[in-house]
């Protein structure tokens, strides 16, 4: 029997052209609001491949990882239960278009970011002197 514990995903705080990717959700939770492209990690996959998998399936964005901005594992962060995300900085390249659980796809300016599903916006807020600090070298 094996012992019962939070689900591994992770997400992707892409930056393109500037400014941050983010998808409308396709599916519930969170249906139709706006949130950094992630998903759960496969069995056999790293951290690393999930998030890449994740955002081009999302977003049609090949990433580069540029750091690991944390772990976030708050038990209530997702209500389909105790899930813990693996978050990623990363540089977006290719054509930006929606796929997979993504109903659209957008870019936002980081001060202009809307209200997120999840935790996203406190991610983002603890990740901004990060995300400043690239977009003044791009």
């Amino acid at each position: 029997m094996y012992p019962v514990t939070p689900k591994l995903a992770v997400d992707a705080v892409i930056l393109f052209n500037d400014k941050i990717v983010l998808i409308q959700r396709k599916n519930p939770p969170f249906e139709g609001k706006f949130a950094f492209p992630g998903g759960f990690v496969e069995i056999g996959e790293t951290t690393e491949d999930a998030v890449i998998r994740e955002s081009k399936e999302e977003t049609g964005l090949s990433i580069e990882i540029v750091k690991l901005l944390g772990v976030y594992s708050k038990p209530s962060r997702d209500p389909r239960g105790h899930t813990v995300s693996i978050c990623y900085l990363s540089k977006g390249h290719g054509d930006l278009i929606a796929g997979s659980d993504a109903k659209n796809v957008f870019l936002f300016d980081v001060d202009e970011v809307p209200e997120m599903a999840f935790d996203h916006n406190e991610i983002l807020d603890q990740a901004r002197g990060e995300i400043d600090g690239i977009l003044s070298k791009m």
